[in-house]
């Protein structure tokens, strides 16, 4: 496996390097970007901390993943392109920012770099891209949490997530609103958004269920070449119910088919 590079090390980053070291990459991770003040006890348990992105970027990764949030894709995806890296991102609602978007695909036209996009938390997206090849007309995704997952963000506004006793449609609209406005919980909407019609067209669910088993995602998908339906339950990462388990596979077998000699 190419040697990667971690934005970040909070409950995300570190599934991913669990991850890695579970499937027998631990020795991949290059380094791990993180917050001043933080390295030096990362350091000290053995993770390969450093405190800004020349640092990281002087270890030599390959690869750099985001794994710190919307803002970080931002703050550091143009320079990774810049650098002659690849980016991994894995806070992919950030691209619902239009602008954002066109700097990360100019910056990785002009260096020659690709912006790795993983599928994350869900399933489905090869079948979605291959309907958009020909006649993909309707694209729906319904995220359907527990209501302890929708804390912190507007969801609050509008209902009390503690004494929900029923499933609540909270947000009905368009995949860029979710993705911007629910930056933790929506970057599933931006992902599939991206394979098939477009942050405009794509339509957009989001349900506090006391009843959800975890983090479900439902996609319908129609078009001339048929009809998809998906629903996959995902179970939350213990450290943050905000993220499904899955996302952090989901970098792992990202990074593993850069170099398969076969890859599915």
């Amino acid at each position: 496996m190419r040697s990667v590079g971690l934005i970040g090390y909070g409950s995300i980053g570190q599934s991913v390097v669990k991850a890695l070291r579970a499937a027998g990459h631990g020795d991949a991770v290059a380094g791990v970007l993180v917050s001043p003040g933080r390295a030096q006890p990362l350091i000290a348990q053995g993770i390969p901390a450093v405190e800004s992105l020349d640092a990281l970027l002087a270890l030599g990764p390959e690869v750099v993943a985001e794994a710190a949030g919307q803002g970080a894709v931002a703050q550091y995806g143009p320079a990774v392109l810049d650098a002659g890296r690849d980016l991994l991102v894995i806070s992919i609602g950030a691209l619902g920012d239009a602008a954002l978007h066109e700097r990360l695909r100019a910056a990785a036209q002009a260096a020659g770099r690709r912006v790795l996009l993983s599928p994350g938390a869900v399933g489905g997206i090869d079948a979605i891209s291959a309907m958009r090849v020909d006649g993909l007309e309707r694209v729906t995704y319904r995220s359907r949490k527990p209501p302890s997952a929708w804390k912190g963000t507007p969801a609050e506004r509008v209902a009390d997530l503690d004494r929900l006793d029923a499933p609540l449609v909270f947000y009905r609209g368009s995949a860029r609103e979710a993705a911007l406005g629910y930056p933790k919980n929506a970057n599933v909407a931006a992902t599939v958004a991206l394979a098939g019609l477009g942050f405009e067209r794509t339509g957009v669910e989001l349900v506090a269920d006391p009843g959800a088993p975890g983090n479900v995602h439902e996609i319908e998908a129609e078009g001339s070449s048929g009809r998809i339906a998906i629903r996959l339950e995902g179970r939350p990462s213990p450290d943050n119910p905000k993220t499904s388990m899955l996302t952090a596979l989901s970098v792992v077998r990202t990074l593993a088919n850069l170099d398969a000699p076969i890859t599915i």
